[in-house]
C-alpha cells in the first residue's frame, strides 16, 4: 500500500477562503498544501465576479456590525490590485424620515467615522452617488473578482503544494496524524494540522469524525440587465454601488450606449440547484426598482443580458465559523461565509493563521479581534458539553437557534 503524501498543513478547499488562509500562511514562510475536487481554484461561488464589500450598518448583533469592520479592513488592506473601490450607497428605509444626527450618531456607536461612513440627504445623495435618496454613502465600499482574488491568492509559490481533481469524502485520525480519504476510501494525503474550508462539503468531512454541524445551503442567482440607451431606466442608473435590499453595482455604459447592470441577489433558503431561473431574474427585477426608488420602472427595460447562480454556505445564527475544533486537535473549521466571502475570508486568514502557528490569540487585538469576537466565531458556540464523551459523538447543542428567511428575500 502507497504511503499517503504527507504535509505539515493541508487545506481543504480552493475558493475564496482557502485560497486566502493558505496565502497567509505562506506569507509566513510555512510550507502548504491546497487540495480541491475542481481541477483548477475558484469553481464554485468563488467563481462569482461581482461581489460587493462594505461594513455592516444595518440591523444585526453588535457582534455582527464589529466584525464586519473589522473584516472590511482586513479586507481592503489585502485584495489591492483586485479591489474595485466605487463606494457603496446604502438607502434609509422608505418609511424613516431622515434624521442627520441620528444616524451620524449610530455611526460613532458601531466604530465607524467619517472616513468610512457619511449620512446623505436625499439632495446629497444625487449629487454623490446618482439617487434621490438619503441614506449612508460608504466611500470605500468596493467590488471584486473572487475567481481573480482566488487565484492571485494562489499564484504559484515555491511552498505551495496543490492537489487538483481530488474530491476528499472521509477523515480519520491514526496516530496522531489526519488521513484525507478520497472516495475510493483510500488515503492520498495526511497532514498535521488540517484546514478545512469548503463550504456546504465541511459538513459532510465534519460528520465523518463524528460531529455534526449546522450548516444549510443558500442559492443565489444575480441578474446581469441590458438597458437600451433611450430606456427612461437609464435616467435611474446608479454610477455607485448600492446595498439594501438586495444589490447592485454601478451601471455601465457599453460601445454601442446600451447599458449593463448588476442586481441581486435572490435568497433561495435549503436549495443547491444551480440552474438559472427566469423567477429569479423577475425577483431581481423588482429589487431593481426598490434599490433606485424607481417603483414604475417597466420590466421590460430591464432586458435579460446573463446571470450568475452560486450556492451559498450558513450557519443557523449568520455568522461565519471559524476557528479550531476542539473536540478534534489539529482542524479548523472556516466555513459558514454567507453572501460576505469577501470579508469573511480575510479575517479568517488571520483567525486561522494565527491558531494554525500556536500564537497567542491576544496579538489579534491589534486587528479589534477581542475575545469575545473570537468565542462568537468559534465552531465550539454550537456544541454543549464539547463532545468529550465517546457516547455523545455526532450530538449537536446549538446555543443559537437558526434564523432563516421563510419566504426568498435577498441578503
Amino acid at each position: 500500500m502507497t504511503k499517503p503524501q504527507h504535509h505539515e498543513i493541508v487545506v481543504i478547499g480552493a475558493g475564496i477562503c482557502g485560497a486566502t488562509i493558505a496565502n497567509e500562511l505562506l506569507e509566513r514562510g510555512k510550507t502548504v498544501c491546497i487540495v480541491d475536487a475542481a481541477s483548477s481554484p475558484a469553481s464554485a461561488c468563488s467563481s462569482h465576479p461581482y461581489a460587493i464589500a462594505h461594513p455592516h450598518i444595518g440591523k444585526g448583533s453588535p457582534r455582527l456590525l464589529r466584525l464586519t469592520r473589522i473584516a472590511f479592513l482586513l479586507a481592503e488592506g489585502r485584495w489591492g490590485a483586485v479591489w474595485n473601490q466605487h463606494g457603496i450607497f446604502q438607502p434609509t428605509k422608505k418609511d424613516k424620515v431622515f434624521d442627520r444626527a441620528e444616524i451620524a450618531n449610530y455611526l460613532a456607536s458601531i466604530g465607524l467615522d467619517e472616513r468610512l461612513a457619511q449620512p446623505l440627504s436625499a439632495v446629497e445623495a444625487k449629487e454623490v452617488c446618482g439617487i434621490t435618496q438619503s441614506g449612508v454613502w460608504l466611500a470605500r465600499g468596493a467590488s471584486l473578482n473572487l475567481f481573480e482574488a482566488t487565484n492571485q491568492a494562489l499564484k504559484n509559490h515555491d511552498l505551495l503544494t496543490c492537489v487538483w481533481n481530488a474530491r476528499i469524502t472521509r477523515l480519520e485520525n491514526r496516530d496522531g496524524q489526519w488521513l484525507l480519504l478520497n472516495e475510493n476510501n483510500v488515503a492520498i494525503l495526511s497532514a498535521d494540522k488540517l484546514v478545512i474550508a469548503a463550504a456546504m462539503d465541511s459538513k459532510a468531512l465534519m460528520s465523518s469524525i463524528g460531529i455534526r454541524v449546522p450548516l444549510k445551503p443558500v442559492r443565489g442567482q444575480l441578474s446581469i440587465f441590458s438597458v437600451d440607451k433611450n430606456d427612461p431606466w437609464v435616467e435611474k442608473l446608479p454610477r455607485v454601488g448600492i446595498s439594501g435590499d438586495g444589490y447592485c453595482l454601478p451601471a455601465e455604459q457599453q460601445m454601442d450606449g446600451s447599458y449593463r447592470w448588476i442586481v441581486g441577489s435572490s435568497f433561495d433558503e435549503g436549495e443547491d440547484d444551480l440552474s438559472p431561473r427566469e423567477l429569479s431574474d423577475d425577483f431581481n427585477r423588482e429589487q431593481a426598482r426598490g434599490l433606485v426608488n424607481y417603483a414604475q420602472g417597466k420590466s421590460s427595460g430591464l432586458q435579460k443580458g446573463g446571470n450568475f447562480v452560486g450556492v451559498r454556505c450558513v450557519a443557523g445564527d449568520r455568522l461565519p465559523m471559524m476557528g479550531a475544533l476542539l473536540q478534534r486537535p489539529g482542524i479548523y473549521l472556516a466555513t459558514a461565509l454567507g453572501s460576505r466571502g469577501v470579508l469573511w475570508s480575510a479575517l479568517a486568514a488571520k483567525l486561522i493563521s494565527a491558531q494554525v502557528l500556536d500564537e497567542d490569540l491576544a496579538l489579534l487585538t491589534r486587528f479589534g479581534l477581542a475575545a469575545d469576537l473570537v468565542a462568537a466565531l468559534a465552531p465550539a458556540r454550537f456544541f454543549a458539553g464539547a463532545l468529550a464523551a465517546p457516547s455523545a459523538l455526532g450530538a449537536l447543542a446549538s446555543n443559537s437557534k437558526p434564523v432563516f428567511p421563510s419566504a426568498p428575500k435577498t441578503k
